[in-house]
């Protein structure tokens, strides 16, 4: 999902969520009312999708050690107390790339990268069907986003987690999208496969867009083997 500031791509998102109501129409889950419902209807469901934001150092205790972070997700998803919870920590760390010493470390002592990889981890805790993305390399270097980009990406392959990204950034949407839709006041103006919206943009506003990117649309980013700094 694609727009500029302001176009609704966060509140489509906190609508995907279950965080606020539409003003029209209805959002399914599964095959069920997700939109429109009371919440003791989606509690059950909560858990099958969950969000990844711009700045997980917001939601971070800064108290709380990767290990506690990672420990109380998985206590929420349901994993006993003992070796299965730390069995548990220990799977996630791997799944997102990072080494299980990283458990003492405390979210300042983290870098951006660093950090958006335990804000993922703690994500999949759950073992979510749907991953909520917004903006979530946007404050990262670039040599840093491409990694991220390239962890979500084998992440949707190897676990069958479904990608909702959001971002002003059409070289990010690029990177990771089989579908595109773009907004533009409050209102998706196109959707439609990536390649092919990028490839021929029917909307005016699309065009624009694919027009201030040098290249037009193509995307040059680093390689994902530059070390985290």
């Amino acid at each position: 999902m694609v727009g500029e500031s302001g176009s609704g791509k966060t509140t489509l998102a906190r609508i995907v969520l279950g965080f606020q109501q539409p003003d029209e129409g209805v959002v399914t889950f599964g095959g069920l009312p997700w939109s429109g419902v009371p919440e003791r209807e989606r509690r059950d469901r909560r858990r099958q999708i969950q969000a990844v934001y711009q700045d997980p150092l917001g939601s971070f205790d800064p108290r709380h050690t990767v290990g506690r972070i990672l420990g109380e997700a998985v206590e929420v998803a349901g994993v006993p107390r003992g070796q299965a919870r730390r069995a548990r920590v220990a799977e996630l760390l791997d799944q997102v790339g990072l080494p299980a010493a990283m458990v003492a470390r405390r979210p300042r002592e983290l870098s951006g990268g660093q950090r958006q990889r335990v804000a993922i981890a703690r994500a999949l805790a759950p073992s979510p069907r749907v991953l909520v993305c917004d903006e979530p390399v946007s404050a990262l270097d670039v040599s840093i986003q491409a990694q991220i980009l390239d962890l979500l990406t084998t992440l949707r392959r190897d676990l069958g987690v479904a990608l909702m990204f959001i971002s002003h950034d059409l070289g990010v949407i690029h990177h990771v999208s089989d579908r595109l839709l773009v907004m533009k006041d409050g209102r998706i103006v196109e959707a439609g496969d990536a390649e092919a919206v990028f490839r021929a943009p029917d909307h005016p506003y699309t065009r624009a867009l694919l027009a201030a990117v040098p290249g037009r649309g193509s995307v040059s980013l680093p390689p994902a083997t530059l070390p985290e700094v």
